[in-house]
């Protein structure tokens, strides 16, 4: 790893293979790793780390191996403080919020939207038009797809024995299928899918799979009723 400062901001630092597009606007003290691409029209906001490398316990999960840059479509905001791995992908205009943190090989789909302190595991798969609000923790091997909505400090989590395993052990994250809402504050065990267009109430505690436009509340998560026609998403484009 090689950085150099550079004159296009003020405290700017950059490395090797940087590719950087011609009006992008970037703050104060921001750092950018080797091999990142940023496209046209990106904002990067003062104290960001882009194309960070991962540094990975000997006992660590995470998949290993060679990195690609991370790669930051046209027209994408990381706002201050926010810390990006190389081997990530964001697509076109996402919004990654204040100090969010974005692991390596994780994918952020258009037009979605990430956090302030939010946190997206390696490998984390994430649609479109996502709604991940402050401080959700979205574990490694989740999958969130198109129009799905996580309330404020949601956690997802994929380790039933909570590190007693040998390495055969699989994680298991959760899969939010299309236009599922999970409110704030709910707890999601491992392996958990929602279904499409389901309803996870706040403070959930959810053990079981929810089915599609199933309406869940309290702990261990319940079904109350199925979610109505008119609160469906088509409805609200």
């Amino acid at each position: 790893m090689s950085l150099r400062a550079d004159p296009r901001a003020p405290g700017l630092h950059v490395g090797e293979g940087v590719s950087l597009a011609d009006d992008v606007t970037i703050g104060a003290h921001v750092t950018i790793h080797d091999g990142t691409s940023v496209g046209a029209g990106c904002v990067i906001e003062d104290g960001v780390v882009l194309g960070k490398r991962p540094r990975l316990a000997r006992h660590s999960s995470a998949p290993r191996g060679e990195l690609a840059g991370l790669v930051l479509a046209e027209r994408v905001t990381v706002c201050a403080g926010a810390v990006v791995f190389a081997g990530a992908v964001v697509e076109a205009d996402v919004i990654l919020g204040d100090q969010c943190f974005v692991r390596e090989r994780a994918h952020v789909g258009a037009d979605s939207v990430i956090g302030r302190g939010s946190v997206v595991d390696p490998g984390v798969v994430i649609g479109r038009r996502v709604r991940i609000q402050t401080n959700v923790y979205l574990t490694q091997g989740s999958v969130v797809e198109d129009d799905v909505f996580v309330g404020p400090c949601a956690c997802t989590t994929n380790d039933d024995t909570m590190s007693r395993h040998d390495s055969s052990y699989e994680l298991r994250g959760a899969l939010l299928r299309r236009a599922c809402r999970v409110g704030g504050g709910a707890v999601l065990v491992p392996g958990i899918e929602v279904g499409e267009e389901a309803f996870v109430g706040a403070g959930a505690v959810v053990t079981r799979d929810v089915a599609a436009r199933s309406l869940v509340v309290g702990s261990p998560a319940r079904e109350l009723r199925e979610v109505a026609e008119e609160e469906l998403l088509e409805h609200w484009r």
